[in-house]
């Protein structure tokens, strides 16, 4: 399996990436090493408590009392066993050899329980403790870290990152973001500053398939593909979707479904999320009792041996599904089709950034890898355009890491404004200049911190950039 330039820009463009992101490794990200010290304290202190907690608790007595010597409150084969077999807590999944139950952090944060709960936020905390702070403290030299990022290793051929991974920090759940976030400070007098595209994936696809109803989606800002997928999920009208019905939609259903997910696996998350996010009508009806009357009783069997029956939920995402293909973006779908039998006869695709790649890959794999490969490439020729402007216009400010799709720099004071507006230019005008294929507008949004402010107390910059 490999990657290879076919054209001389292509070339130039992994060349440039390599020495910009070697000045970015170079820049260094401060730490604020006092509150790195304090925290970590703070969580040793908080994990030793917990772990007495779990030990002294009835299902903590329960466990010694099956594994005696033996007991290992780290180990998740012994957590199925209690849990799933003594505690009689329904769990259908197994591990593959199918004699021991699975249980991973995603089982186990489906199961509402407080013992569950409790053990799951000391395992994180644990990882906290082990993986970040010690991380961030183990890499820091005179108070910056100064972290590798790497082409041409991720399958997905997007950069990596190490010692430590400045990609891999933690945003879903956001106490964790938070604890992490507060070591990174801009250098004195200066303000970190985030520049993220948007749906840059979603804008990279359509240079390949050209669906005219996706264009028209990224186009058109009264219109809402997120919303609309909620809307048919639920069965609701356009003024029923609120902020997090619509973020079920989204993450539950689209993107799922644009990198290979199917009907089954996003019933079962859109249907535990009713609850999990307590969602709701603006009445305060919750969408159980909506879905009751359109004649949802229930989830389903979600088998994928099993069609699906009528009156489930199951039985809905899957219709939902077939018009998301087939109606909605047919031409996205015959896209996918011809671009898998294409590389069935080659064993091989081409990037849109001019390069090729051969070996033995899935189909998802195909089909997702180009796009999020060309989208990499984007905040890649981005980061290098606006480092040699950077330069040449002599500014203090320093780009200092890079996360996939966005870009962080510690802004010097009064140049703030200068860097936005180059920023904007760059990312949205100059990129289609130099790739005439990108077929879509592109957009930025920027976060930033008020001056000597950690990255965790970043903000939408709401001013026109």
């Amino acid at each position: 399996m490999g990657i290879k330039p076919v054209n001389n820009q292509a070339y130039q463009l992994l060349h440039d990436g390599t020495i910009a992101l070697s000045k970015v490794e170079s820049n260094g990200i401060r730490v604020d090493l006092d509150y790195l010290e304090k925290t970590t304290e703070n969580v040793s202190i908080e994990i030793k408590e917990r772990t007495e907690k779990i030990k002294s608790s009835k299902i903590g007595k329960l466990w010694k009392k099956i594994y005696r010597h033996k007991t290992k409150f780290g180990s998740r084969e012994q957590l199925g066993t209690i849990l799933f077999k003594e505690m009689k807590i329904p769990n259908p999944y197994r591990t593959a050899s199918g004699n021991r139950y699975k249980a991973d952090e995603s089982v186990l944060e489906k199961i509402d329980h407080p013992f569950v709960q409790e053990y799951l936020h000391l395992e994180k905390l644990k990882k906290i403790k082990s993986t970040y702070l010690k991380g961030i403290f183990r890499e820091s030299i005179n108070g910056f870290i100064h972290p590798v990022f790497n082409l041409g290793i991720a399958a997905t051929f997007r950069s990596s990152c190490d010692s430590p991974n400045f990609q891999n920090i933690p945003i879903r759940i956001p106490w964790i973001a938070e604890l992490i976030r507060k070591c990174f400070i801009p250098r004195k007098g200066n303000q970190l500053v985030e520049i993220d595209y948007g749906r840059i994936e979603v804008c990279g696809s359509t240079c390949y398939h050209k669906d005219p109803n996706m264009i028209k989606y990224i186009t058109d800002p009264s219109r809402d593909m997120h919303r609309d997928a909620a809307q048919e999920c639920f069965i609701l009208s356009k003024d029923k979707v609120n902020k997090d019905i619509r973020y079920c939609g989204k993450n539950n259903f689209v993107f799922p479904q644009f990198y290979g997910d199917y009907y089954i696996d996003c019933a079962k998350n859109l249907w535990g999320n009713i609850s999990r996010l307590n969602l709701t009508l603006p009445n305060g009806k919750s969408l159980y009792e909506h879905l009751k009357k359109k004649g949802i009783n229930r989830l389903g069997e979600c088998n994928p041996d099993k069609k699906p029956l009528p009156g489930t939920f199951e039985k809905h995402i899957q219709e939902v599904e077939y018009k998301f293909w087939n109606q909605t973006f047919k031409t996205y779908n015959q896209w996918k089709k011809l671009w898998w039998e294409s590389y069935l006869e080659t064993g091989g695709f081409y990037m849109l950034t001019g390069f090729y790649v051969e070996g033995i890959y899935k189909r998802n794999q195909v089909i997702n890898y180009p796009i999020q490969g060309i989208s990499f490439h984007f905040l890649l020729w981005s980061l290098i355009r606006l480092q040699k402007l950077l330069r040449k216009y002599k500014m203090k400010t320093i780009i200092i890491g890079q996360i996939h799709d966005s870009i962080i720099a510690d802004v010097y004071k009064g140049e703030l404004k200068d860097y936005l507006h180059m920023s904007k230019k760059v990312m949205t005008e100059d990129i289609r200049k130099h790739w005439k294929w990108i077929n879509v507008p592109l957009e930025i949004e920027a976060e930033v911190c008020d001056i000597d402010q950690s990255w965790n107390e970043k903000k939408k910059y709401k001013e026109v950039i």
